[in-house]
């Protein structure tokens, strides 16, 4: 399969930031500019937060500057005492096609080995109230790992979901790989992430991984239509759903640490450079099973 990167790179035309937000809608304040998100409140009552994603240049890779500013995001709208839910949701064309490869492809082992460079991504699973990912068009790699981490997935007709970190000779930084097997069940996931081949929203919501399905013109409306259902609820009892739902799956927490322990292993490996280097210069990767020396440091638990 060619790497999927670059045919979405093809089959998107570039759109502007303009056509990403309504020129009505109001800018939610909290307390900084945000350079790769747009933020407001949404719903009749505005108690429905409203985060898209605003990187039409890179497709909306994400990276870390764009995760700090939606992590500052989520923690404005979970101390505002109107918001009852938050929707997270891309452009009619891309929700994010992955994690920014660019800036992580000269990252040191070590690096990661000293600190856990992504654990701040993980802010959208751990904020209280409910969120809601309003998915159109690809949700690959860190994009469906984002959409993966919210409470529910609303999906379009014409979106796509995959983890394809195996064709950069890596594997999912943000614990995609326990998400997906929980939602998808071990064959599917297995399958996924082996091949790096991707899914549609029908077969993603025959899986489990989708909640529903709807015209892309309808998806963001319908995603705001569910915020404000659960935002007419008590914002205490609906905390506290999400958290006796989230401590059913007790393991998720070491498995996330197993995760982080061989994200850090790959970066051991001539195989993660080869292959993240050959996807910036827009070619195939010779992968040769090689790995550093110092591999087994890697593969100690993260200090701290």
């Amino acid at each position: 399969m060619a790497l999927f990167y670059r045919s979405a790179a093809l089959l998107l035309k570039p759109y502007r930031a303009s056509q990403l937000l309504p020129s009505a809608a109001r800018l939610y304040s909290s307390g900084a500019q945000n350079n790769y998100i747009l933020v407001e409140k949404r719903g009749e009552k505005r108690n429905v937060g409203f985060i898209q994603l605003n990187r039409p240049e890179a497709y909306n890779a994400l990276c870390d500057d764009m995760m700090t500013e939606m992590g500052n995001a989520l923690d404005a709208f979970e101390v505002d005492k109107d918001i009852g839910a938050i929707v997270i949701t891309g452009s009619d064309h891309i929700f994010a096609v992955c994690a920014d490869n660019e800036e992580m492809q000269n990252r040191a082992t070590k690096e990661y080995l000293r600190r856990n460079v992504l654990d701040h991504w993980n802010r959208v699973s751990t904020v209280k109230k409910p969120v809601i990912a309003a998915v159109n068009g690809f949700a690959l790699g860190g994009g469906c790992e984002l959409a993966m981490m919210c409470d529910i997935i609303y999906a379009g007709e014409n979106a796509m979901f995959g983890q394809p970190e195996i064709l950069l000779g890596t594997i999912p930084g943000v614990w995609g790989t326990q998400r997906l097997c929980n939602a998808v069940g071990k064959s599917l996931a297995m399958e996924l992430l082996l091949t790096g081949d991707k899914i549609n929203a029908q077969v993603a919501k025959q899986s489990g991984l989708v909640n529903k399905v709807y015209p892309v013109d309808q998806l963001v409306s319908e995603a705001i239509r569910c915020g404000e259902k659960i935002a007419a609820h008590s914002k205490k009892i609906t905390a506290m759903v999400k958290e006796s739902v989230n401590a059913g799956v007790v393991s998720l927490v070491k498995q996330q640490r197993m995760s982080s322990l061989w994200l850090n292993a790959t970066f051991a490996t001539d195989d993660r450079k080869e292959g993240m280097t050959a996807f910036v210069e827009k070619r195939k990767a010779s992968f040769q099973d090689k790995q550093r020396r110092f591999i087994t440091e890697c593969l100690s638990p993260p200090r701290g």
